[in-house]
């Protein structure tokens, strides 16, 4: 297969498998308290790629430990837990359309920390897709008065994080197998995960019914959505750029829309129209 057919392959993969995770995390929360479900998360991850990728740690120089702990806490740590708090206040739907902005922030993030050139239609994308969010986030708080829209900004933070960690690894980590970078970063945040778990009331209530089920969607989020998804993620990110492989943010709110609305989520129409705006804004930024 062609890198071009490859590259949209893993592309659309990616829009399906990330798509669902917000659907997975609402149904994880049903049982787990958010630093729990970030924790299983982490773990259940990271006992898989130990299992097919530990071999491969060996090609990791010294030298390369300080960027796979970096990319670690960056592209999975941080966000795994800040999307696990916003999801108690806010919908999967409006976290997914969120983080349609990974793309837009990879591109400032590039520009100001990585050295990259803004475009004038860029600059335009960077104004029209924040104007898109604040019409999002103002008119989700006005129609849903039971949801706390601050905890957006969670979903913001979580999206530069995941800017930043595109623009490490490409910068810095280029010459790994995806499988090795993985394998990496979650065996650096195995121990970390476990020990926020167990400082919280996790063992006294892990045999309860509701906290089984939500372990079970969230060892799919942990092995599918977060392990065999980054392998893609970073061999996607090698063979094409930072800005493509952030891309795949337009499609997760398509996947993550049709989740919502079977588990009963709507969008008022001034959202749709801020979603929209948001993508409008992210198509500008990253136009050549």
């Amino acid at each position: 297969m062609k890198a071009t057919q490859t590259k949209w392959l893993i592309l659309i993969v990616l829009a399906l498998i990330w798509g669902s995770s917000f659907i997975l995390i609402k149904k994880g929360l049903v049982g787990l308290s958010p630093l729990q479900l970030g924790s299983l998360r982490i773990v259940f991850c990271a006992l898989f790629l130990l299992v097919i990728g530990f071999k491969s740690l060996s090609d990791i120089p010294l030298h390369k430990w300080k960027f796979i702990a970096l990319t670690s806490l960056f592209g999975t740590f941080i966000p795994a837990y800040l999307f696990a708090i916003a999801q108690t206040q806010i919908s999967s739907s409006v976290s997914s359309i969120l983080n349609s902005l990974t793309p837009l922030n990879t591109l400032i993030l590039g520009a100001v920390v990585f050295g990259l050139d803004f475009k004038r239609t860029q600059i335009i994308g960077v104004l029209v897709g924040f104007a898109g969010t604040m019409l999002l986030i103002l008119n989700g708080a006005a129609h849903h008065p039971n949801q706390n829209y601050w905890y957006t900004i969670l979903v913001l933070i979580a999206s530069m994080c995941y800017a930043t960690n595109v623009n490490l690894i490409k910068r810095h980590l280029s010459d790994l197998k995806p499988l090795t970078i993985t394998t990496g970063n979650f065996l650096v945040m195995l121990l970390p995960a476990l020990g926020i778990l167990f400082f919280t009331d996790f063992t006294t209530k892990m045999h309860l019914a509701p906290v089984k089920e939500a372990m079970i969607f969230i060892a799919i989020l942990g092995i599918i959505g977060t392990g065999i998804a980054n392998v893609l993620f970073y061999k996607l990110i090698q063979i094409s750029s930072p800005v493509f492989a952030t891309s795949v943010t337009y499609l997760i709110p398509v996947v993550a829309f049709f989740w919502g609305l079977l588990d009963n989520e709507m969008l008022t129409p001034v959202q749709f129209v801020g979603a929209f705006v948001v993508l409008v804004g992210v198509y500008l930024s990253g136009k050549k």
